[in-house]
Order: structure tokens, then sequence, then C-alpha cells
């Protein structure tokens, strides 16, 4: 296969430089054909496109075809750091890797008689392959970290959790600072704190913190608005600076308490209040000694929580690996000030042929291209580039990052204890994965199906009266729910709102339309293996009869119906698409399975419905009004009093408004009297 070697600098757009916005001196070598493969090109023609000769080779393995693609790319190279991506016939990634010497790196996968089976299956599907040079290896290791995560590719190992982790975040661009809990990009002024391991402990810290300093989580806009103390107040997780109970210099101090508390010094603060409890008794002050016990009170339930004992180890992660049946899990604790905020387990996946040492080197490359790394990193095995990667991490960090296999004492003691949690979570998850392989066994029988459905989406949909209609679809792979592919469709047809059946045929043939114009070969994994739909005969008629408008007639339908006394009783019936019937007996697990995905997406599309119904109350006729912004908006209600008085002002009237201009009271009063 002949191609076009093209070199040249990148920047902004989906470039691979810009990803590296603050790495100077970076090169971009791609190795791809002068135009895209036309579709209808049969496997083995051969055809001239300007001065290059292209042998179509289709998209089955083919190692000659793939070594030629390689050997091209090889020619090109020097022994100088950087990324490679190694793409198949439709331009897909199929690994991302790195290297300290491109040209020696590029050339092993030429050595056939060296590489393992799994490598020579990727060798076989690579037409091309993408370069981008780095000025060292460890920001190579960067940049790969972020291209597997943005790419997702199939051969390289993956870490499956996708969600976010959640912070504390103490903002500062306030006289009163709020506490609050944070997830994705730390955008905001402040101080974060984190990261916690799920969004439970990050509230169950909060409301501790709350007691303990009583700073407020209100928004600035509600703070604003207060005349009188909220609720917090009254149950004391508040101090009510919005009426001023405090003045901004005791406020302060509790911030600078906090930020203490948060950061490691606990003892000190916790002496601190004891000290004021002391002397407020002293003073016969017993309603102050009383709040004083309640925040001292409130430190030691933070302190108690703790389920691990991370005194003296300060901010640190802890990660602990382990294998079998092939399967590999890492157990992290998030060790911060001493204190232990939470615990989670990681199964990666794609680890085939895959040592312990390189799973955990790739998952915590992965693990910190999000999460800001702290300075200390335990782990329980040497890594080969366990110095590379602190040195990697030491750009995130702004700091020197130390990786280290603790030997004795507490850290030794905190590893033990990962370790052990990282084999028992990896036992939970083969034993949760096998009676969910017997169930999807089981579903198969059931259900008639050729082989176990490996992705299940769940469809319902959810209105009031026809207003704030929405549709939404959950996803079930078989290890469970896979929430980062939910998703939800505003209904956009009037005639739909309100009709469950015509809003269930919008659903379904917005979504499978645009499934067949972005992955018409269905072998993108984003077609389901079965549908099933929250209701009965008539749900199962209106998305038969518009799967087959679309063309489409092979995809497994079921419809789940509550039957008598709506369910309670676990006598669902389960509708088939050539009209068939059948029911399972109530204490089938299998039911209890099915019910249970029938209940996750009626939970999100509820919550799809109620946001939208939320944000519909708040909603200002005056939010119609092209140009008018939130301030002019907020100007005009203070003027007015309500939107209903200012559609009805006089043009004279709209101009006295404060910070309303002639020209905006124009635009104003023209989109209430477009006549006159």
């Amino acid at each position: 296969m002949s191609g076009v070697i093209a070199m040249s600098r990148q920047s902004g757009g989906d470039s691979p430089n810009s990803l590296l916005p603050c790495w100077p001196g970076n090169a971009y070598l791609a190795l791809m054909p002068r135009n895209p493969t036309p579709p209808d090109r049969q496997s083995g023609d051969r055809f001239n496109e300007g001065q290059a000769t292209f042998t179509m080779t289709g998209s089955q393995p083919d190692l000659a075809a793939g070594l030629a693609a390689i050997r091209e790319v090889v020619a090109t190279l020097k022994p100088q750091p950087g990324v490679y991506r190694m793409l198949d016939a439709r331009g897909d990634v199929l690994y991302v890797g790195k290297a300290r010497a491109l040209k020696n790196r590029v050339t092993n996968y030429t050595q056939v008689d060296r590489l393992p089976l799994r490598i020579k299956r990727m060798v076989s599907q690579t037409r091309s392959m993408t370069i981008v040079t780095t000025n060292s290896e460890a920001e190579a290791l960067l940049l790969e970290a972020q291209l597997i995560k943005r790419y997702r590719p199939p051969y390289n190992v993956l870490l499956r959790d996708d969600k976010s982790f959640p912070f504390i975040l103490l903002r500062a661009e306030h006289d009163f600072p709020r506490i609050t809990k944070h997830r994705g990009a730390r955008k905001a002024k402040g101080n974060y704190y984190g990261p916690f391991a799920s969004a439970g402990s990050v509230n169950t810290t909060i409301n501790a913190l709350q007691k303990l300093f009583l700073l407020r989580s209100c928004t600035d806009s509600f703070f604003s608005r207060r005349d009188r103390p909220c609720l917090l107040y009254q149950i004391k997780r508040c101090s009510a600076p919005c009426v001023g109970r405090i003045d901004p210099a005791a406020y302060a101090e509790l911030v600078g308490e906090a930020k203490d508390f948060l950061g490691g010094k606990s003892s000190a603060v916790q002496t601190k209040i004891e000290a004021q409890m002391q002397a407020a008794a002293a003073a016969l002050d017993y309603e102050r000694a009383a709040m004083l016990r309640d925040r001292l009170r409130a430190a030691t339930f933070i302190q108690g929580s703790q389920a691990i004992n991370a005194e003296g180890v300060g901010n640190a992660d802890v990660f602990g690996i382990a294998q079998a049946n092939g399967q590999f899990g890492v157990q992290a604790f998030f060790i911060r000030g001493g204190q232990n905020w939470g615990h989670r387990a990681f199964f990666p996946s794609h680890t085939d042929g895959l040592d312990e040492a390189e799973v955990l080197t790739s998952f915590l490359a992965q693990f910190y291209e999000e999460v800001p790394p702290p300075r200390t990193i335990l782990i329980d095995r040497e890594l080969p580039e366990g110095d590379l990667l602190a040195e990697a991490l030491a750009v995130a960090a702004g700091g020197k990052v130390e990786i280290s296999v603790p030997q004795r004492g507490d850290r030794r003691r905190l590893m033990a204890q990962a370790e052990r949690n990282a084999v028992e979570a990896l036992e939970r998850r083969q034993a949760e994965s096998g009676s969910k392989a017997k169930l999807n066994r089981e579903l198969a029988e059931f259900l008639e199906l050729p082989e176990p459905p490996q992705r299940i989406e769940v469809y319902d949909n959810s209105h009031i009266q026809g207003t704030n209609a929405v549709g939404a679809m959950v996803v079930a792979g078989a290890e469970g729910f896979i929430k980062g592919q939910y998703r939800k469709w505003n209904i956009k047809q009037p005639e739909a709102a309100g009709d469950d059946y015509a809003m269930m045929r919008e659903v379904m043939g917005r979504r499978f339309a645009r499934a067949q114009d972005e992955d018409p070969d269905r072998d993108g994994g984003q077609w389901p293996d079965l549908v099933l739909i929250d209701g009965g005969k008539g749900q199962m008629s209106a998305v038969k009869d518009t799967l087959e408008e679309l063309g489409i007639e092979d995809v497994p339908l079921i419809a789940i119906a509550k039957g008598p006394n709506h369910g309670r009783e676990g006598r669902e019936v389960f509708h088939f698409a050539d009209g068939r019937e059948k029911t399972l007996p109530v204490n089938s697990p299998l039911l209890f399975h099915l019910q249970r995905l029938r209940d996750e997406v009626h939970r999100f599309v509820i919550g799809a419905h109620r946001d939208k119904r939320s944000r519909a109350i708040i909603a200002s006729p005056l939010d119609e009004i092209p140009g008018i912004g939130p301030a002019r908006k907020r100007a005009l209600l203070l003027h007015f009093g309500t939107a209903g008085k200012v559609r009805a002002a006089a043009l004279e009237d709209l101009q006295c408004a404060p910070g309303v201009s002639a020209a905006v009271a124009q635009t104003v009063y023209d989109f209430y009297h477009p006549g006159g």
C-alpha cells in the first residue's frame, strides 16, 4: 500500500499536538492515503490516484499488508522520543504506544517471529500509522495516556471506570467563600481537596465540615436574596453570613481553620477548638461552649469514620493489584492529610498476555491523566518504568513525585491492606461476572436469542399531561450498566407529546436513524443485541413499525409490561414482536434481573423529566427575547417586578429602568409589540 508522507506543525482542532499546548517543538508525521478509500471499492481492486498506487486488501486481517504499512513508516523515522498510533483500514485507532526511540520501537513490529499472537493480530489489521514526536520520553508517556483515553483502542490496557472523581471545593471569589462538591474541570477559583472515592463520601464529609466550620454551601444568587437565615442556620450547619450573623473577619477565621483541617492539620484545629470550649465554659458562656462541643464532635466524627488507619502517611495514593484467571483488579486508597478519603476498586480491560507490572504502569498513567497526583504514590511492586512514570507525573504535580514500594511500618501495613482488598474485590467481581454470565445465558434461552446479549438497550419515556416530555435509553453490558452510554431525548414533535406510542416512535426513529448513519456496518459496538421496552403491546407495535420503516428487522425486541396491581406481585408479562407472551415465576432470579433493567431506565427517565420540569419552572418569558442576558433580565425584573409588567410597559418606562439602554429598551418593546 503506497501513501503520501506529510510532515507539518499542528495546532488547535483535533490535531495530536493540540493535546500538548505547553510542549514546543513537537512534530506531526503521518503516513496516510492521499485520498480516503472509496467505500464502493472491492477487495483486491487496484487503481491509480495522482502519483500513488493503492492496493485494496479490504478490512480483513492481512499480515503482509500490515508489515508493508509499518515498514514504510520505519523508513521515515528517527531514534527520537514520541508516540505512535496504529490505524486500521477505516482509520480507527488500534493501538497507542510511546517510545524513547521511535525508529527502534516501531521496527520491532516488523520482526514477526518475535511477536506474540496478540500483537501479530494487531499488525495484520494495521494499514497506516500516525507519529507524534515529543521532547522527552516522559512527555510521550503523558501524551500516550491522553490518546488512550480519547480513542480507547482495542489493543491497549483500558481503565474501564470513566466516571470523574468528586472533589471538595472551597471557592475563593466571594467575601464569604462557600464549600461545595465539585466534579469535572477545575476552572473555578478556590482550593480543591480530593479526590474522594465516591459522591457519598464527599457528601458525608461536607455535612460534617458544615457542622465543624459552619461554612455556607448555598449559591451566590441564593445568598444575595436572603433576608433571614435559612434552615441550615437553624440546625447549626451554617453561620448565616447572608444576614450578618457573623462578620467577615470571624468567617475568614473559620475558612482558615477549614483549610488547615483539610490540609492535614486536623489535630491542631481540634486542639484550638477544645481550648476555646474550655475558655467559654470557664467564662460561664455555656451556649458557646455547647456550640464548640458540637463542632469538636463533628471533627471527631470525620476522623472516626475512617475505616483505614492512615495516620502519619500524609498525602498519598495507595495501589495494590491482584490477578486471577486472566483478570486484574486494582484497589486504590486516597489518603489526604492522614485521613482516608475513600477507596475504589478498578478492573482494567484488554490485559491479555500482560503481567501485573505492565498493567499497573498503564493503569497509573491513565488514572493520573485527569486526577492530580499527590507527592507520594505507594505501590505493591517495582515497575520497570517507575522512574519514567514519576518524572512524567511530576509535570502534572508541579513538583517531585515519589513512587515507592513500602517495606516496613505503617506504610507497609497500609499496603498490605490494599493488596488484601484488591484480591477480595477481584474475587467478588469474578463471582458477580459468573452470576451475570449465567443470567445472560438464561436470558438468551428465555427470550429465544441466538446467543447471550452483550449490549442491551432499555427504553422508556416520561411526561405530565404532555408537558416536558422526554425519552431515555439505558445500556447494560455483560458486566453491568454502562452509564457513560445512557442517552435522553427531548420530544420535538408537538403531536407526540402526551402520546406514549408516538413518543416511543420518535425516540426509536431518531436513535436508529443515527445508528444507520454512523455505523451502517454494525461493527462499531453501538448496535444492540436486545432492545427492551418498558410497555406492553402498544409500545411493542410502535417500535416494531418504526424499525421496519427504517429497514431494520433483525434487532430482537421485547416489551415488559407490569401485570395486575402494577407488577407489585412480580407478574410481569413479556411481549414478543410476533405477538406471543411469556411470564416468569415470581421468585425467578431472571425476573429480578429484568425488573432491575426496567427500573433503571425508569429512574433515569424520571430524573431527566424532573430536571427539565425544574428548568421550565424557573424559566422566564424574558428568556425568549434575543439579546437579553441574565444581567439585563435581572435589571428589568427588579425594576418592574414581574415579566407581565415588563410586557405591558411603555417604551419610555423601559428606558427608565436602571442598566437598560435605549437600544435594549427598543429591542424589548419591539419583541412584545411587533406591529407597533
